[in-house]
């Protein structure tokens, strides 16, 4: 049987102290096992079929509307509802109270009272009252520009600006998706293990991608006329991220560690293939033509990240060329090509690993189901303090070099605001507020862990007892044991620190697109563009949207 094929041959991995460095993780691209494009395949191999039931829009845009899919043999709906928001009070900030839109995805097809209570709570977001019939909430603003400009065309009998929607990418962006029991929705638990859902975040990118077919709908019914279908694939939804995110990353550090390790197994299970057909060497090179329409069409108004972009629009052409007859006539031809990338960039090297992976899903999809994480960190036990010192000397070496002494590498520290309860970022030496500090200090942690250890091994029980202090240090060690990709291998109170890299990496993950960085502390991302349409899903070609590009 399948089931007990021995796994396809692969390299070796790239090391944590390679892949787990911020500078790398903020330089990640979406891949076939980045979680949107695993639902869509989902999706897709059950011939699923989105249902709109009920859509009760005015003609001013104002209403609700419901939209039914079956997965895995239960249905999800979401209840999308549109609000009018004057435009001073339109803001992607957390701060915010009102948006033009919100939603819930519901377990199952709501009843009209099921709508008429999400209609009334839904716009209140933190605010409402929800159940855990509830999965997901979210809410989403206009792009003002695109949107007014959509309408406007399609009313005087014509198609959007191709450019616009090429420059813009989506009609509206969400500012919040929320899951796992915020506000009162539905924990996780209960729902995880369902087909379809048990993966990381598909209840979410489920919930964004009904989200998008909305947003085209809206468009049409407002303008009169239905959007071009190339034009409604390249729309996808957008979002704003701020620092509620980065945290994530160091607060599952099992999850983690699947993702990457998915990931990196993915990469060098094709590194390791003696050859590759004609047709694979072919899909390599039209993909990697599309990354270079991706690259030209990424533009950001952030200097720094504008010159990162413009890095690889002039390193590519070498991976391009890496791709030739010459090349794929070689012993492991995918081996060489990744070699050839060491003397480029960290963002080209990462490019060029997505787009190695991209046409050898029958390698790799599987992977995707071992990235959630059911359990949690589980006990290990360490023989003695020696052994704890020996597990801290092999994984945490790149924590112990760091100088705490030095104000620098101490002078943020994360909180969690009162007013949200949101994760925020201050200074320690000209904020108030170090006192609340949130225990995302781990490389600080695990040092003063490793000073207090003694020279000679003795039993861990006892040094536990005189030392309760250390209990995070000691199980985020534990953790590394048994996940090597659990830590990120930085320090995350540096002053150097910058969140973007780990927002970056969550989000590639998610299968985002067009990294569109305000700050080092929020970004602008899309999602879903270039995915397939609803009545798309089962197309033969339908996973074919990696880094999409407007001509595609």
């Amino acid at each position: 049987m399948k089931d007990h094929l021995p796994p396809p041959p692969q390299a070796d991995l790239r090391g944590p102290d390679e892949v787990m460095r911020l500078a790398r993780m903020g330089a990640a691209f979406p891949t076939r096992l980045s979680f949107l494009r695993v639902l869509l395949r989902r999706l897709g191999a059950e011939g699923a079929e989105l249902r709109r039931p009920v859509w009760n829009i005015d003609a001013q845009g104002y209403g609700h509307a419901v939209y039914s899919i079956a997965l895995g043999g239960r249905d999800y709906s979401l209840v999308a509802v549109a609000t009018h928001l004057p435009d001073a009070q339109r803001t992607d900030r957390v701060i915010a109270t009102a948006w033009d839109s919100s939603y819930v995805l519901f377990d199952g097809v709501p009843q009209d009272y099921d709508i008429a209570r999400i209609c009334a709570n839904a716009p209140l977001q933190e605010a409402g009252r929800f159940t855990e019939r509830d999965l997901v909430l979210s809410r989403a603003n206009k792009s003002v520009r695109l949107f007014d400009h959509a309408v406007a065309a399609l009313r005087a009998g014509r198609q959007p600006d191709a450019a616009l929607v090429r420059d813009t990418g989506y009609l509206m962006r969400t500012t919040a998706v929320y899951g796992n029991g915020k506000f009162g929705i539905a924990d996780r638990d209960l729902f995880a293990d369902r087909p379809g859902l048990s993966g990381p975040f598909a209840a979410e990118m489920l919930t964004v991608w009904m989200i998008r077919a909305f947003t085209h709908d809206l468009v049409a019914h407002l303008g009169g006329a239905p959007l071009d279908r190339h034009l409604r694939r390249q729309l996808g939804i957008g979002n704003s991220t701020g620092l509620g995110m980065a945290p994530f990353l160091v607060s599952h550090p099992v999850l983690l560690n699947n993702w990457m390790m998915a990931r990196e197994i993915a990469l060098a299970r094709v590194l390791a293939q003696p050859s590759v057909s004609p047709a694979q060497a072919e899909t390599l090179r039209r993909l990697a033509r599309r990354a270079a329409q991706h690259l030209a069409e990424w533009q950001v108004p952030d200097p720094a990240y504008q010159g990162r972009i413009a890095t690889m629009r002039l390193e590519w052409p070498a991976v391009i060329a890496a791709l030739g007859d010459e090349t794929f006539s070689t012993f492991q031809p995918l081996d060489r090509v990744m070699t050839r990338t060491r003397t480029l960039s960290c963002d080209t090297q990462e490019l060029t690993a997505a787009l190695l992976i991209e046409p050898f899903g029958d390698l790799v999809d599987g992977l995707a189901e071992g990235m959630s994480d059911p359990h949690g960190p589980q006990a290990l036990r360490l023989a003695d303090t020696g052994a704890l010192r020996d597990a801290i000397a092999a994984r945490f070496g790149w924590a112990l070099a760091i100088d705490f002494d030095d104000p620098e590498e101490i002078r943020q520290f994360w909180y969690v605001s009162e007013e949200k309860l949101e994760p925020r970022l201050g200074d320690r030496f000209a904020e108030p507020g170090a006192e609340r500090e949130s225990p995302l200090d781990i490389a600080r942690r695990v040092q003063a862990l490793w000073r207090d250890l003694p020279e000679a091994a003795g039993e861990l029980r006892a040094f536990r007892l005189a030392h309760p202090e250390h209990e995070l240090a000691l199980t985020r060690v534990a953790c590394a044991v048994r996940q090597p990709f659990s830590e990120i291998r930085d320090n995350l109170i540096s002053a150097r620190c910058l969140p973007i890299d780990m927002l970056r990496c969550k989000l590639a993950f998610f299968g985002a697109s067009k990294f569109d960085p305000k700050s080092d502390r929020w970004t602008r991302i899309t999602l879903a563009q270039g995915a397939p349409l609803p009545d798309e899903v089962s197309q033969p070609d339908a996973d074919d949207w990696w880094l999409p590009v407007f001509a595609s």
